[in-house]
């Protein structure tokens, strides 16, 4: 899969954001090793701490169905009704890639309407907390 279609594929989940306090809309595709996408959306609550980002909700539903091994994620965000700018994962996110992803090898690709710019994990999370801090 290209890097503009997972991009699209993000946007395509970007719509099912449920966002009716920010109205900050945010779509998330991630790219498993097996080829198969996972979209997820940011759900957002009133208390504001149950509320789960785009790209943590496209890692869960595909862990919750067995799969763990990830190639790339592409993340869009901005304001419904607006172009958005870069939209980079939160810390929490990042940390979640840590636990399934290869930090020199796992993509994130950050859309922006037709820009685009790619980081490995290693990069949005230098010296991230893994499992091998745990050994």
């Amino acid at each position: 899969m290209t890097k503009s279609m997972l991009v699209e594929e993000a946007y395509v989940a970007q719509k099912m954001a449920y966002v009716p306090y920010s109205d900050f809309c945010v779509g998330a595709a991630l790219l498993a090793k097996n080829g198969k996408v996972y979209r997820g959306c940011n759900i957002e609550n009133a208390s504001f701490t149950p509320t789960n980002c785009a790209e943590r909700t496209a890692f869960f539903k595909a862990v919750s169905e067995g799969v763990t091994e990830f190639d790339a994620i592409a993340i869009v965000g901005n304001k419904r009704g607006e172009r958005g700018e870069l939209c980079a994962p939160c810390g929490v996110c990042r940390q979640v890639m840590a636990e399934f992803c290869d930090p020199e090898e796992f993509k994130i690709i950050l859309g922006a309407g037709e820009e685009s710019s790619v980081y490995t994990l290693n990069e949005l999370l230098p010296l991230g907390f893994t499992k091998k801090n745990l050994d």
